[in-house]
């Protein structure tokens, strides 16, 4: 990675952590995209430049990427709910679960957000069948089924380890959900 992709990640990342405090202490709605630029140390429209709305301030991470380049990574064996399933945890064990269940919280208490989440999902379950049908066209609609099954499970992991405030391994809660799902374990 370049200095200027480094800084430009450091930015993103530095505006989207001052977001997420101001929606937290102030509430989401009550908090202008200005005073996040004011928190960053920004301007509004650098703000705008790296996150095009405001839902945006919560809801972009490198999911969508990281996923795929595991799935990728992963040996082509075994059932395509494994091969997503163990992609997921892998991506779930990097992930920054810090910002991760601030942003959650924010998703599942502001209805404005819970719309575009469900976009988040569905482009989620898109990177993940482009990356198995990268080696074999044909297994689209498998693809579409168990990545659509999968992420169901995540989700039933995630808001629950969001509503017990991130007490329980996610990593373990959705080992749990997956095995309870499709009836053994990663």
């Amino acid at each position: 990675m370049s200095l200027r992709d480094r800084q430009r990640a450091d930015t993103r990342q530095r505006i989207q952590r001052q977001a997420l405090r101001l929606f937290s202490d102030q509430g989401y709605d009550a908090t202008t995209v200005n005073q996040v630029a004011d928190a960053a140390g920004v301007s509004a429209m650098t703000v705008y430049r790296n996150f095009p709305t405001k839902e945006d301030l919560v809801l972009y991470d490198d999911f969508d990427q990281l996923a795929a380049t595991s799935i990728a990574d992963l040996p082509q064996t075994g059932p395509l709910t494994d091969r997503i399933g163990r992609a997921v945890l892998a991506t779930l064990d990097q992930a920054s679960t810090d910002l991760l269940l601030v942003r959650l919280q924010l998703m599942i208490s502001t209805p404005a957000l819970q719309a575009r989440h469900l976009d988040s999902q569905f482009r989620l379950q898109n990177a993940f069948v482009t990356a198995i049908c990268a080696d074999d066209p044909t297994l689209e609609y498998a693809a579409q089924a168990a990545a659509s099954a999968c992420l169901g499970v995540t989700h039933v992991a995630l808001l629950h380890w969001a509503a017990a405030n991130g007490e329980p391994s996610l990593p373990n809660l959705f080992r749990e959900a997956f095995a309870a799902t499709f009836g053994h374990t990663l």
